[in-house]
């Protein structure tokens, strides 16, 4: 694994892709995050709701990009993270998670970050900043 501070504008770091969303990894989230909108959860509250299925919670799959930066911890933190939900996670969802350097500075590397679905279309997009 290259160290983060040798990526250059243009490199992207390993991507990873989820097991499928489950049910189960929603009900968890939703204890830990403490948001329990049934939507979510629930087929026929997300059905009222005009839903085609229970989706993922949007901080779930956002928590979960961040796994890109886990291990290059001792070298540095996420400073600032700020995303754009781009579509919705069902259950049984593929998603896989991706970073490339958009800019580099002496202390801090931005990274244009985003998550994608089993069609290869976004379901969030944004900027991370990692300082070092």
């Amino acid at each position: 694994m290259t160290p983060i501070v040798d990526l250059q504008v243009g490199d992207s770091l390993d991507e990873i892709k989820l097991s499928p969303v489950t049910r189960l990894d929603l009900i968890k989230y939703a204890g830990a995050s403490g948001d329990f909108n049934p939507i979510h959860t629930i087929d026929a509250e997300a059905e009222k709701a005009g839903l085609p299925g229970i989706i993922a919670h949007g901080m779930w799959t956002m928590g979960n990009l961040s796994k890109l930066f886990t291990p290059y911890l001792e070298e540095g933190f996420i400073a600032d993270y700020s995303i754009r939900f781009k579509g919705m996670v069902f259950l049984e969802d593929v998603i896989t998670l991706k970073a490339t350097v958009a800019e580099k500075q002496a202390q801090q590397i931005k990274f244009s970050v985003e998550a994608t679905n089993q069609q290869d279309k976004n379901v969030l997009k944004g900027d991370l900043v990692f300082s070092l």
